[in-house]
């Protein structure tokens, strides 16, 4: 008899077609555009590579794919705050990546204010993914692999800091998401409409939230302090922190676009809170860390009945984008 063997599982090509720049119906013009950085398939398929590659670490254990997951929005699920090599903990939670390109700056801190700059700030952070860029580069440049990859995307088979940040722009600036049960309610679609519940939410997010989380992007993207106490282990003063700040940036964060919020949790810059009802009793409470406190808040906390809180989160639950999630050009190639 032959013996029988199990065959060997193949994974499935992942679509990487359909690449393009989208502005939604009624967005604003996004801050960054690929007028530069031409839109191709094997630039993405470069960037989407690079971005799982675990390659960008120090010690080869942890990609930006390890802190930004798909499944809940390209945050990190269940983790407060962010894990780095050798099990080092950084001080601020990983942040859910979607419509990057209508962001200005990044991190909680603002701290990088150009997209194609983002990467490097993780990959050199000693505490995240902690190398110099040569060594890094070294690797790449040392691996046919990657040599393949940078010659179909660029023309060359070297690797250095541009190319890297184009392509890995290219993969994550193209993460849109505008597909939720808000965004088909808003465009009319399909007679997508609200129950009572998620339509009273509505109501509420336009009187109490908007403001700050200002619509469609669900975010201003600018800088407040929101009232938390400060960790007493972690005394991160957010702007505060940068060499650079200004007088008066001391527990200033940026505004965290709801997209896709009953995904993206723990919550807050430190991942302080696990539910979005603990995130919505924040702003009911009176705030003691009032030091530079957003104006648009009143000291003594929102005024919020147990059914408004309610309806909160059912309107909220209607940003999840489904669709985005699931998409498979930007899921891992490397998925057993």
């Amino acid at each position: 008899m032959v013996r029988c063997k199990v065959d060997p599982k193949i994974n499935p090509i992942l679509p990487s077609d359909d690449l393009k720049e989208i502005i939604p119906p009624n967005w604003p013009q996004p801050k960054y555009t690929f007028s530069t950085n031409t839109i191709t398939e094997d630039k993405f398929i470069l960037g989407r590579a690079l971005f799982y590659d675990p390659i960008l670490s120090k010690d080869n254990t942890i990609s930006c794919g390890s802190c930004h997951q798909q499944f809940v929005a390209f945050a990190n699920a269940d983790h407060a705050l962010s894990h780095g090599i050798n099990d080092l903990l950084g001080k601020r939670n990983a942040p859910g990546l979607f419509n990057l390109v209508w962001h200005s700056s990044f991190m909680h801190d603002g701290g990088i204010n150009h997209i194609e700059n983002q990467p490097i700030a993780p990959i050199t952070n000693t505490v995240e993914m902690g190398d110099d860029i040569n060594p890094i580069l070294e690797k790449l440049n040392a691996s046919s692999k990657y040599k393949n990859l940078f010659n179909k995307a660029f023309g060359s088979e070297v690797a250095d800091t541009k190319k890297l940040q184009l392509a890995m722009v290219q993969f994550m600036g193209l993460m849109y998401s505008y597909n939720s049960k808000y965004d088909r309610f808003k465009r009319q679609e399909n007679n997508t409409s609200f129950n009572d519940s998620e339509t009273r939410g509505y109501s509420l997010f336009l009187q109490k939230c908007a403001v700050c989380h200002t619509e469609p992007l669900m975010s201003s993207f600018e800088f407040r302090n929101n009232g938390l106490p400060v960790d007493p282990f972690l005394k991160d003063k957010g702007r505060g922190e940068l060499n650079t700040a200004e007088p008066g940036d001391d527990y200033l964060f940026k505004i965290p676009s709801l997209r896709n919020v009953a995904l993206t949790g723990p919550y807050m810059h430190d991942g302080r809170f696990t539910t979005l009802e603990q995130c919505i009793n924040h702003y009911t409470a009176a705030f003691t860390n009032t030091i530079n406190l957003a104006p648009e808040l009143p000291r003594q906390g929102m005024t919020l009945s147990a059914q408004d809180k309610a309806d909160l989160v059912s309107f909220l639950n209607t940003l999840t984008d489904y669709r985005f999630i699931s998409d498979k050009r930007f899921a891992d190639p490397n998925f057993k």
